[in-house]
């Protein structure tokens, strides 16, 4: 077994010495040419563990491409790779967007002060001050953005405005949301005449990717057609939440955001810094207000519809996410652990599936409609050791790393048999592998 992860941590390091473009490191070639901002935060996770040095570099890219406002872009796009990029975003219609780089117009999970605490657990007790101390302003700055843009009504939990914001791009939650409002005419006319083949000849992942383990076409135009209509609006909350297609508050961005929210704080104690008041009591109104997204009726937390508070009894990986978060009681982590435990719905041979087995949306290869995922699983592992679940954690840690080392550093995985599929060489897989074997238990 030693040997079969020695050999693991040297592919891993491998794929990440290859994907590393000097300050970031792609999330995979070709289909992935830019920078992202959850991918980078997994990434200096396993990088702090190689060469500190460059993980901090991994985190100080992403601080680049922050706004003037304080959002931190979920794309900064690359100088020299896809200029039909940088044209769909458009971000210079923003007049907050950084002058000389083009980034996206929407954030995505504030991973960002996990990855910044890991780091620092590395460093002695000097250099982590220091390290704390370059980037704490940033990232205050960056919470600040997601309360004051994204908590308009000042409850606690911040919404998203488009799928690709949650990071679980076609999870059924923000699908069947989807569904619920009409399709745009062009994409009603490419439906009704079937012409998806036409479209996934353009399409870049498609090109590198078998289709069926993609969104749906008509589904990846509709998430098109939602970032052009946020694009017009030059990314201005006001504009879009008068008509908005997508205002979601996210289950598993504000149970990340909760986490965040406790690093931030240890760090300020650390440096002695005083965070706002206005931010301290948005902190402790996120915390509270989780408990409004769980269901009593069928034992599980939901993301919710902003304006409605409805919750979208849509199951998926999302429903686990509150043990990450790490402040529910004990009795519903425990109702959680049995999901986990459960054969029928995430007990899979390789979980954690993003999709429960039992649910109608379950489909064992299509992004994140059925597939385990890396990230989420590692979320997961540190949830169950902080919430008192040490066993079910390192049983979570060895299939995973058994998963990656049979099959490879693939984007996801078949939970029924482990096989790989997705981006092969992908970066937080193979980041986030070095991290569960260093710090096996």
């Amino acid at each position: 077994m030693e040997s079969q992860l020695s050999n693991l941590l040297d592919t891993a390091t491998t794929v990440l010495k290859n994907n590393d473009q000097g300050s970031y490191t792609v999330p995979a070639p070709k289909l992935y040419p830019h920078q992202w901002l959850w991918d980078s935060c997994f990434i200096s996770i396993g990088l702090r563990h190689l060469d500190t040095d460059r993980a901090k570099a991994e985190i100080l890219s992403l601080f680049k491409g922050q706004w003037r406002n304080g959002m931190i872009p979920h794309n900064i796009l690359s100088t020299t790779a896809h200029a039909y990029d940088r044209n769909i975003w458009r971000s210079w219609a923003n007049p907050y967007s950084p002058d000389n780089i083009a980034t996206s117009g929407i954030t995505q999970p504030p991973v960002l002060a996990e990855a910044i605490v890991r780091i620092g657990e590395k460093l002695n007790k000097t250099e982590r001050r220091s390290w704390y101390k370059q980037v704490l302003p940033n990232l205050i700055y960056h919470h600040e953005w997601l309360y004051n843009e994204r908590d308009p009504h000042d409850e606690g939990l911040t919404l998203q405005i488009h799928p690709w914001e949650s990071g679980l791009d076609n999870t059924p939650p923000w699908i069947s949301e989807l569904h619920e409002h009409q399709l745009a005419l062009w994409i009603q006319v490419i439906k009704k005449l079937n012409l998806g083949w036409l479209i996934n000849l353009f399409r870049r992942d498609t090109k590198y990717i078998p289709a069926m383990e993609r969104l749906d076409v008509i589904e990846a135009l509709a998430l098109f057609s939602s970032q052009r209509r946020l694009r017009r609006k030059a990314y201005k909350i006001d504009k879009i939440l008068s008509r908005s297609l997508f205002a979601i508050e996210d289950l598993t961005f504000n149970c990340i955001l909760v986490r965040a929210n406790q690093h931030i704080k240890d760090m300020a104690s650390l440096l002695k810094y005083e965070l706002p008041d206005e931010l301290l009591i948005s902190m402790e109104r996120t915390e509270k207000e989780l408990d409004e997204l769980w269901d009593p009726y069928s034992g599980q937390y939901y993301s919710r519809e902003f304006v409605t508070h409805k919750l979208l009894k849509e199951p998926s990986i999302a429903t686990l996410m509150p043990l990450y978060a790490g402040t529910i009681t004990k009795e519903r982590a425990d109702q959680l652990v049995r999901l986990l435990e459960n054969q029928h719905v995430f007990g899979a041979n390789y979980p954690v599936p993003s999709v429960p087995l039992n649910s109608s949306w379950f489909s064992e290869r299509t992004y994140w409609q059925g597939p385990s995922w890396v990230n989420t699983n590692w979320l997961i592992i540190d949830g169950l050791r902080r919430m008192g679940y040490p066993d079910h954690a390192d049983a979570l840690v060895d299939t995973t790393l058994e998963m990656v080392r049979s099959a490879g550093c693939y984007e996801y995985f078949s939970p029924i048999d482990g096989s790989g599929s997705g981006a092969a060489n992908f970066s937080w897989t193979a980041a986030l592998a070095i991290d569960l074997i260093k710090t096996k238990k």
